[in-house]
């Protein structure tokens, strides 16, 4: 029997699913791109920074990571971010900095189209 590829993680397996899922339902093509990049080999995996949120993000945005989310560097506006999965010192900085944490599934069941969402790669 063959070697399974891709993510062996339930949760991974699920939202790449709702991902692809919502993307072709509601015709929005970064869904289906945002899938592919979530399941990519573990050496072209996604991860960015808390200071790479930090500069790029305004207050009070929504900011999607289709990976990990690191904690290096410092956050000081209040983001919510969704994510694959996140470091222990990142989620300490975010709650820190008054940031919400969400996962991907419930940010795509509160906006299926992505409006005003920033994706961070």
């Amino acid at each position: 029997m063959p070697k399974p590829t891709g993510p062996t993680n339930p949760i991974l397996k699920q939202a790449i699913t709702d991902l692809k899922a919502a993307g072709h339902k509601y015709g929005v093509p970064f869904a289906v791109a945002v899938a592919k990049k979530m399941g990519r080999s573990t050496r072209r995996k996604v991860e960015v920074d808390v200071s790479r949120i930090e500069r790029y993000a305004k207050k009070g945005d929504t900011v999607m990571v289709p990976g990990k989310v690191l904690g290096t560097g410092k956050i000081t506006k209040p983001v919510t971010i969704a994510a694959a999965a996140f470091s222990a010192s990142a989620i300490e900085k975010i709650e820190k900095a008054g940031g919400k944490i969400i996962p991907i599934t419930e940010l795509i069941e509160k906006n299926p189209k992505g409006t005003g969402v920033k994706i961070l790669c």
